[in-house]
């Protein structure tokens, strides 16, 4: 089975021990990605609506350097430590997809690194 790392500046480089994306035949794995603008490696402001934007800016820019983009996902994982923001995601997601949306789960978590509010995750069918 052929894997290739996929890596892009216009995505927070990896701040553990792993990759941005490992894409094995046309599926393309998206590692979590956190509120952190790749120039500066810094958290995005404390808003939740400025971090979810950054987190899907981030997925997007990783599934472009795969060879495609946000409509190709199919698989969608959300980390909220707040439950009470899962509204925003819905209504912030529906600027950066269109039916058929991508199956997904949202999870309340305790915490995420960097003091994050949100995180995800993504699979993506290049095929």
């Amino acid at each position: 089975m052929d894997r290739e790392i996929i890596s892009t500046q216009h995505a927070p480089e990896a701040i553990g021990t792993y990759s941005q994306a490992v894409k094995v035949g046309s599926t393309v794995f998206v590692s979590g990605q956190i509120p952190l603008d790749p120039k500066t490696m810094e958290l995005v402001g404390n808003d939740v609506d400025e971090q979810i934007h950054r987190v899907f800016k981030n997925v997007s820019a990783v599934a472009e350097a795969a060879g495609g983009s946000l409509a190709e996902v199919v698989k969608l994982n959300v980390f909220l430590t707040d439950l009470g923001n899962f509204a925003r995601v819905n209504a912030i997601m529906a600027e950066y997809f269109s039916p058929p949306y991508p199956a997904r789960a949202a999870v309340g978590v305790t915490a995420l690194p960097r003091n994050a509010k949100v995180e995800m995750d993504a699979i993506l069918s290049l095929g």
